[in-house]
């Protein structure tokens, strides 16, 4: 569905909280700003319900439903020269982050004239005092080149923290507004943080820019730092492929990021052309029988000789018996189905005395730190000027996104706790198996 303008749909799930009224003119009136380009808060963008079946989920038997315009307003909340801004990036590194603080940064100091903004390191750690980490302060200069490179010049960390701490922190330090970049559960405690301070009656902003690598936050069209992930994925894959080639009966694996969602290992493939073989989480997996996974490689391999698997991380836990645990977020770990898959073709290779020569690559931490593409440099920018014209406006309790191809305001409640999956009958897992030509199903 194309994106439209709507005043109407709109349903208590979707609105957003404002910390009162905007009685500060922007500037962004003195840098020339055309009146169009300024949004309101009844500016609405038409959503399908249907769309990675959330809305249907969440807002059940509404006919429409609309998401508040992202972009700035013509008044704002804040009094730039009063305001104190915090900014923390948490979780697993991402293409992009540099560029998300940088923009961040330029934004807030170039547009609203803001110049007091810090950098809290180490993800939450920075926030409380048994972390230790003193805070940055940020300006144009400190941040004008960490585009450039991989990672975030904040660092990060996995973990909670106790969120009346946090909120303590905020208030000693008279942070305004804090701009967090992080996924699900980092997305969860900005949920937390943000009712701590409205508990306490503080006038404080807390914005959230979502980032996950594996594209899997639900109503997002897509997650900054996917593309950069997927480009690098693809070059890793068409090695793979050139291992394979160059070796009797050679076999590449290549484990891909994708704990629940199987997007990078699915868009990757289909790039390259090359993958024979692609396993997903959304997809179960069988190994053994005439129809199971290992029957149809070595098939593949005795008819052509070579053979690319591309295998997301989170696939095949069907496979394994007990729980791996949970990672310092919370999250649930997956047990290693890369090297799994090494070990139980190799040993059904010997079996049917069939030689051959397997190359397991993982490139998992390769592809996470690298700098964002030019896509993603673009796509950092857009969100974050957005964050900032949302933090500004005394907007909080939310995230940036963009759903249906526009930008828009999440309530942060909206995305918690749910994941977007691929859609096995979609249009992009048929064009994986048109290219592979493996079944769509195993063991049937």
């Amino acid at each position: 569905m194309s994106s439209v303008f709507c005043n109407n749909a709109i349903t208590p799930e979707t609105l957003i909280e404002n910390l009162g009224p905007c009685k500060f003119p922007s500037p962004l009136k003195k840098l020339h700003f055309s009146e169009e380009l300024f949004k309101t808060d009844s500016d609405r963008i038409l959503a399908d319900i249907t769309f990675a079946g959330a809305m249907k989920a969440v807002c059940a038997g509404e006919p429409l439903v609309s998401f508040e315009a992202a972009g700035p307003r013509e008044n704002i909340f804040f009094n730039p020269s009063d305001t104190k801004v915090g900014i923390v990036t948490c979780g697993g590194l991402c293409p992009g982050l540099n560029d998300v603080i940088r923009n961040l940064v330029m934004g807030l100091y170039h547009s609203y004239g803001v110049t007091r903004i810090y950098g809290f390191r180490y993800g939450y750690e920075g926030l409380v005092p048994q972390g230790n980490h003193e805070p940055m302060l940020l300006d144009p200069d400190i941040v004008s080149d960490i585009h450039a490179q991989g990672g975030t010049m904040l660092a990060s960390s996995r973990g909670q923290q106790d969120t009346p701490t946090i909120v303590d922190t905020l208030q000693r330090m008279g942070i305004d507004i804090l701009y967090v970049v992080g996924g699900d559960g980092t997305l969860r405690a900005a949920r937390e943080i943000s009712d701590e301070c409205k508990l306490r009656g503080l006038k404080k902003s807390v914005i959230g820019i979502p980032k996950t690598i594996d594209n899997d936050i639900v109503l997002l069209d897509k997650s900054f730092g996917f593309e950069s992930a997927v480009s690098e994925a693809v070059k890793v894959i068409n090695c793979a492929h050139a291992e394979a080639k160059g070796a009797p009966n050679g076999i590449g694996i290549v484990k891909l990021m994708g704990r629940d969602s199987g997007f990078i290992a699915a868009y990757a493939s289909l790039a390259s052309s090359e993958a024979n073989f692609v396993l997903i989480p959304e997809v179960p997996l069988v190994l053994d029988g005439p129809t199971g996974f290992l029957n149809m490689l070595r098939k593949r391999i005795v008819e052509r000789g070579h053979a690319v698997i591309v295998v997301a991380e989170g696939a095949g836990q069907n496979l394994f018996d007990g729980d791996a645990g949970r990672d310092a977020s919370g999250n649930k770990l997956h047990n290693d189905i890369g090297k799994y898959l090494r070990d139980r073709i190799k040993a059904d290779m010997k079996e049917h005395s069939v030689d051959c020569t397997i190359k397991y690559i993982d490139p998992s931490y390769i592809i996470r730190s690298i700098p964002a593409n030019a896509y993603d440099n673009a796509y950092c920018s857009h969100l974050a000027h957005n964050a900032v014209h949302a933090g500004m406006a005394g907007k909080t309790g939310m995230l940036v996104a963009m759903c249906h191809r526009a930008h828009v305001h999440l309530p942060l409640s909206l995305i918690a706790n749910k994941r977007k999956k691929v859609n096995v009958t979609s249009e992009l897992w048929r064009g994986v198996l048109e290219c592979t030509g493996q079944p769509v199903s195993w063991g049937e």
